[in-house]
């Protein structure tokens, strides 16, 4: 890729590399690009150049990066996706006033904030969240629902309570303080764990609920989730909550989480997979009310319980006085959503610990991207 990105490439055992994504991303835009849909829109050699900005979730950064990698060497940099993180609500609040033209979003909008800004829902990919731990000598960790919750309510302050020890029978836990790390932006990763927490300790649900950032008692605050990354893996005795590709990546340790039906599982493709395989036929159309939408503590022997769909919001209509997008620039964005939702796409998931779209989701999508209009006419 020519365009600039923010990472560092290091060794990864097996084979990979270790992609650590820098913290600054909440301050720094980062340049994207990415490849065409086959027999879709085309920017042929008499369109011009174009860019097309967007914000919001890091939940999916590390996929967005490989498919901007494709994108934009497939379009001989002919394409510009500049995107800047910050996180979900960071993506939400300037999607809405405007400033930039798409936004990702791990927390679906309200119906409300659907209608009054007129945005459409784009499942992008299926993900995660992982309790990473900072736990010397201990290689493997079980925990689940209420204990978690307990310990991020600072209920639990000492990695060798009873309640973690009957859980990891024959492990030796420390008489250490459990130190949480916690996200300090307005975060769609903090809505889907705080939801998780909601469903499985009533205590949480009625004492915080599910929001997109919190008053923790007594946390870390570190920003995105390469923040959170770094700060669980440079602090002894830390505990907190991650996208599963940012802690494959950068080799910080897991928790097993115990599932709806009572089974310790890791987080995995598979088992990310299994949580989503019904969802397709329940999800409402793209402009329809995404907010009660979630995968988490699904039942099944293999679901894994902090899973979640993360989303790209469009506007219905492309064209607004504020962006005043053009209609080339409106085309390279619905081609390169159509392009990531499909197969292209959806090829680069599993390299990166991304579950890849299951096949009605594919469909929704494709209505929703057919739906998109530039100046009252379709884009598509």
């Amino acid at each position: 890729m020519d365009g600039p990105s923010e990472k560092v490439v290091m060794p990864h055992k097996g084979g990979r590399t270790s992609l650590i994504v820098v913290a600054v991303i909440v301050a720094a835009a980062v340049v994207i690009a990415g490849a065409f849909a086959t027999g879709m829109l085309s920017l042929g050699s008499d369109k011009e150049s174009v860019t097309v900005t967007g914000a919001g979730a890091t939940f999916p950064m590390p996929l967005i990066l490989k498919w901007a990698d494709q994108y934009y060497n497939e379009t001989d940099g002919k394409v510009k996706i500049v995107y800047g993180g910050g996180g979900s609500g960071a993506g939400i609040t300037q999607i809405k006033e405007k400033t930039v033209e798409f936004a990702g979003t791990d927390a679906p909008l309200s119906a409300t904030e659907s209608t009054e800004y007129s945005l459409v829902h784009i499942p992008e990919t299926l993900g995660a969240v992982v309790i990473a731990y900072n736990l010397p000598g201990v290689a493997t960790l079980k925990l689940d629902g209420p204990t978690l919750a307990k310990v991020f309510m600072k209920n639990i302050t000492k990695w060798n309570d009873a309640q973690i020890a009957d859980l990891n029978p024959g492990v030796s836990l420390p008489d250490n303080d459990i130190q949480t790390v916690v996200r300090s932006d307005s975060s769609g990763t903090t809505f889907v764990f705080t939801g998780y927490l909601a469903i499985v300790s009533e205590t949480f649900g009625s004492v915080y609920g599910q929001a997109k950032s919190l008053t923790w008692p007594s946390a870390i605050g570190a920003s995105g989730n390469p923040g959170v990354t770094s700060t669980v893996k440079s602090t002894q005795y830390s505990i907190g909550y991650i996208e599963l590709s940012y802690a494959m990546q950068n080799d910080v340790s897991y928790a097993q989480l115990k599932n709806h039906d009572g089974n310790f599982v890791s987080a995995s493709l598979a088992s990310t997979s299994a949580a989503a395989e019904a969802a397709g036929a329940l999800l409402p159309s793209g402009d329809g009310d995404w907010s009660h939408v979630h995968i988490l503590d699904a039942p099944g022997a293999e679901s894994y319980p902090i899973a979640s769909f993360t989303y790209i919001l469009v506007y219905k209509e492309l064209y607004n006085d504020a962006t005043k997008m053009n209609k080339t620039a409106a085309e390279a964005l619905i081609d390169f959503l159509w392009w990531i939702v499909h197969d292209d796409g959806q090829s680069y998931s599993d390299d990166l610990y991304y579950a890849p779209l299951p096949a009605s989701v594919v469909s929704l999508n494709e209505e929703t991207l057919r739906s998109l209009t530039y100046r009252g006419e379709p884009v598509l």
